[in-house]
């Protein structure tokens, strides 16, 4: 080989050899990195929080659609509750006197109970003899009545009301307190 090949030949490899770096590059470089690293952590985080921020917000909107009237309706629970009585209230031997009133407040309690109901409210309505079950019920008394066993509804007062799958009015019931059926 001759001088010119070989001066021609280090001057190919040191093209491709990586030009020696300052060590302030070298630290400026690392820095650069970091701060990119930084900046994508928080930017991955923001993007995190945002998409929970929605997903919070939708939740809580379909929340306010579902339950939104929960005040409206426990409002409602009253005249509900009145118009019944009324009609409980009146005498056998006034019925046929009175034909058209008891007609038109059972209209009117059926027309509410359609609109509650088309709302999502619907009504919960023990029996005398089912299982007193304390997420529906309410117990008002309890008293010992021959016959039953412990824990059965033996009177209902009032009945309950759900909207949707939540408790409005629990139905206020008296429990028997046997120990022996």
């Amino acid at each position: 080989m001759s001088q010119e090949e070989t001066t021609a030949s280090q001057v190919e490899l040191e093209q491709f050899e990586t030009p020696e770096v300052d060590e302030p590059e070298v630290d400026e470089l690392e820095a650069l990195r970091a701060e990119r690293d930084e900046l994508r952590d928080k930017f991955m985080r923001a993007l995190a929080d945002a998409e929970n921020s929605r997903k919070r917000a939708e939740r809580d909107r379909k929340e306010a659609e579902m339950y939104g009237g929960t005040k409206l309706a426990r409002d409602l629970l009253p005249v509900y509750d009145n118009l019944n009585r009324a009609l409980q209230a009146i005498p056998e031997e006034s019925r046929a006197a009175s034909a058209a009133l008891i007609e038109g407040v059972e209209l009117t309690l059926r027309e509410l109970t359609n609109v509650m109901t088309k709302h999502g409210i619907t009504m919960i309505s023990p029996a005398v003899g089912d299982q007193f079950d304390p997420q529906l019920h309410q117990a008002m008394f309890e008293a010992p009545l021959p016959g039953t066993k412990a824990g059965q509804i033996i009177q209902v007062a009032t009945e309950g009301f759900l909207l949707h799958d939540r408790l409005l009015r629990p139905a206020q019931v008296g429990v028997s307190s046997n120990t022996a059926g």
